[in-house]
């Protein structure tokens, strides 16, 4: 419902911040991980997810898209709740649980508080590949100065290709056609490969 809030930041904590947007204060539950990204400043951003329940409807908030995502991918794990996921994104950093996940280390996994060894498993088990296909770099800030080859990749991957195979078929189109395609351009000769 709520892609991000941008605002003044009100009140911070090691567990939620406050943020005033168009005279409405948001409660937003965060990590220790975005707790040390936010700066000091008045000015804050926070890329959110609001859990709806019959009792509460709670405003989770990440200091990156990378981080959320990785969020929302802990949490559709039966058994695993958003408080659990925002647990684990306070033990250790978000790229830690990612390659801890991707290489299958179940006992960095399980040193996390609330996590036992049949959890742990079971988040390697149902996340190692999807994980796997979206890549390191969906954890990291997108840099500004990306080309559009790479710009294509990243938008094929998102829509569910494989990584790999989408590489292949762009590399192929830009050695035909050369590098002067733009983005759009790029994706839409990819789509008709793949």
């Amino acid at each position: 419902m709520y892609a991000y809030i941008d605002g003044k930041l009100v009140f911070k904590s090691a567990a939620y911040v406050v943020i005033d947007a168009g005279g409405i204060g948001y409660h937003i539950n965060i990590s220790l991980n975005t707790y040390a990204k936010l700066q000091d400043s008045e000015k804050c951003k926070l890329f959110t997810w609001l859990h709806v329940k019959e009792d509460a409807h709670t405003l989770y908030g990440f200091a990156d898209e990378g981080e959320r995502r990785l969020f929302l991918h802990l949490i559709s794990i039966p058994g695993i709740g958003p408080n659990t996921g925002r647990m684990m994104l306070s033990s250790i950093t978000p790229v830690e649980i990612q390659n801890a996940i991707i290489s299958g280390n179940v006992t960095l996994i399980q040193r996390i508080k609330g996590i036992g060894p049949k959890s742990a498993q079971r988040i390697i088990l149902e996340l190692q590949d999807k994980l796997k296909k979206e890549g390191p770099e969906t954890l990291s800030v997108v840099p500004l100065n990306k080309t559009a080859a790479e710009e294509a990749l990243s938008a094929l991957v998102m829509l569910g290709f494989n990584r790999n195979i989408a590489e292949k078929v762009l590399e192929k189109e830009i050695s035909k056609v050369g590098n002067d395609l733009n983005v759009e351009q790029l994706i839409k000769l990819a789509l008709k490969n793949l």
